[in-house]
């Protein structure tokens, strides 16, 4: 049987946020758009994973339509809170920054909504149509499913780290600057009997651990663990216990009570920026990328950032015939990319003690408790630890086309 074929002016390979945002901006303005996503759409919109969504985000998604329900059932966040050595230091980041906080929106709920408002458009997700190959040896690139070849004007992977897309880009433009951390980081999803009101990073001479905030009923847990820690080492009794010693949760003074835990993983921690993100016709966005760690929760708001910028340039190419549109978009999502990567590995350096004995942890902690306590306060180190962490200013976009 032979494919059909068709043309499009934008094929989009991946249906997470990064793609479902994009795919939004340029239908609504009048590009032919085709999603295809390879997991089943009940997959996709039940996949737990990021839920903080920065200030200037939020304010692309409103501009462009695709806030509506997040603006109703999210819960504003601006303050998060540092454990260390029997106190916890308050960081009023939104107030600092200047009114940049979060939303605490889960991810999943967030591709609901962008999937619905693509369909509401008249737009498609193609779910259950993983691409096969992307085919570049002729004028344009030839997107190959089981049933059918698109012939697109341009191809954007937002297909995640082992990027299909990605993978067609010639052999002199392939690879990543890439960095494995010393320490991996155990993730729970558990119910709670009360909201989690608000950030909480633990530093402790056991580890790092931290609790994050998601719906009124589930919480994010992460801990600390070594380098390619098994997790059959980790029986929940133990990660319990742990997480009541390094968070020091109190249900008695406030703290939420752990019931089931719904999810247990591990998360391998590593950065990773990729050299090129267009190649010709090609183009990668989100975690196709560059990969981040949960640090700091820029992973989902860097993707849209991505996207962002490249609707402007697209639209600029395909409706107003800009033929140079797309000459600085690599460029700046790579100074983006490692601006953020920075901010993350930061983070990360002073969440976890670096190794030694009882005495060195001790050290450790009293130089973090003096760093912590100047960034809780109005002066340049705190105001630019909020505006960086909330997500301040406003990203890379063109303007909103109409909604009809």
């Amino acid at each position: 049987m032979t494919a059909r074929r068709r043309h499009v002016d934008v094929a989009i390979v991946g249906a997470g946020p990064a793609g479902l945002v994009l795919a939004n901006v340029l239908h609504r303005a009048g590009v032919r758009v085709e999603v295809m996503e390879r997991s089943g759409r009940a997959e996709v919109e039940q996949q737990a994973r990021a839920g903080l969504i920065e200030h200037r985000v939020v304010e692309f998604l409103r501009e462009h339509g695709l806030a509506d329900r997040l603006l109703v059932e999210a819960g504003r966040h601006g303050w998060c809170e540092f454990a260390v050595l029997g106190e916890r230091i308050h960081i009023p980041y939104g107030e600092l920054s200047g009114g940049a906080g979060h939303w605490v929106y889960p991810q999943q709920f967030l591709v609901r909504d962008l999937i619905a408002s693509l369909e509401k458009a008249g737009g498609t997700v193609r779910f259950d149509c993983p691409v096969l190959e992307v085919d570049t040896t002729g004028a344009r690139p030839l997107v190959r499913c089981r049933d059918e070849v698109l012939a697109a004007d341009h191809v954007v992977g937002c297909d995640g780290p082992r990027s299909t897309v990605a993978s067609a880009f010639p052999a002199d433009m392939d690879g990543a600057v890439e960095r494995r951390y010393p320490y991996d980081w155990l993730t729970v999803l558990a119910e709670v009997d009360r909201p989690v009101d608000g950030i909480r990073y633990a530093l402790h001479g056991a580890g790092f651990a931290g609790m994050m905030p998601r719906t009124s009923r589930l919480a994010r847990f992460y801990l600390q663990v070594a380098p390619d820690a098994d997790l059959a080492d980790w029986p929940e009794s133990r990660v319990r216990e742990q997480l009541r010693l390094r968070l020091g949760l109190q249900p008695e003074a406030g703290d939420p009570r752990l019931g089931r835990l719904t999810e247990v993983g591990m998360l391998r921690l590593r950065g990773l920026v990729r050299h090129h993100v267009r190649a010709g016709r090609l183009l990668l966005a989100g975690d196709a990328a560059h990969v981040l760690t949960p640090s700091g929760a820029k992973g989902l708001n860097l993707a849209v950032a991505d996207v962002a910028d490249l609707a402007d340039s697209l639209l600029r190419l395909h409706r107003d015939g800009d033929e140079d549109a797309l000459a600085g978009y690599e460029r700046r999502r790579q100074e983006d990319a490692w601006r953020t990567q920075e901010f993350s590995d930061r983070l990360l350096e002073l969440l976890h003690l670096p190794p030694g004995g009882a005495a060195e942890s001790a050290f450790g902690l009293r130089l973090r408790r003096e760093r912590l306590a100047r960034l809780s306060v109005a002066g340049p180190e705190g105001e630019l630890f909020a505006r960086a962490y909330g997500g301040a200013g406003r990203l890379h976009h063109a303007p909103a086309a109409p909604v009809a």
